[in-house]
């Protein structure tokens, strides 16, 4: 079950970019991430909270499609969507949009599960009742 999409906009800083003026891979990344973590919090769940209470999200598995590179100065949106993938791990279905024109710039796909505190997964309540219909 996929739940509702989620954007946030980003605007691209000249000391993200590499020699050849465009965004270095690696910041591709920190996008993503960011983006997770607003997505989080608009669903009530804060991801510093989250590990207080013993509740560590972990990434498993990222897939990243690079189409189009972001050069300085460019605006964008990453959007996030959450999916259900087994009982104990979960995804985030994302993508970044050059603002412009749409233009795709990445696809990714990240899959996460939660551990406690001594390194066994398990899926909070918290965490399970986001895929439970509305």
């Amino acid at each position: 079950m996929q739940k509702k999409l989620f954007t946030l906009g980003i605007k691209v800083r000249d000391y993200e970019c590499d020699m050849q003026g465009v965004v270095n891979n690696a910041n591709y990344q920190h996008y993503l991430e960011h983006a997770r973590h607003e997505f989080l919090k608009t669903i009530g769940l804060d991801f510093a909270r989250l590990n207080e209470e013993g509740i560590l999200l972990v990434v498993k598995r990222i897939e990243m499609d690079y189409h189009f590179p972001l050069r300085s100065g460019d605006a964008c949106e990453v959007s996030c969507q959450l999916e259900r993938i087994s009982p104990l791990r979960f995804g985030f279905v994302q993508q970044i949009i050059r603002t412009s024109d749409q233009k795709p710039i990445i696809s990714a796909r990240v899959i996460g599960t939660s551990i406690n505190r001594q390194g066994r997964p398990f899926l909070p309540e918290v965490l399970d009742k986001q895929f439970q219909p509305e």
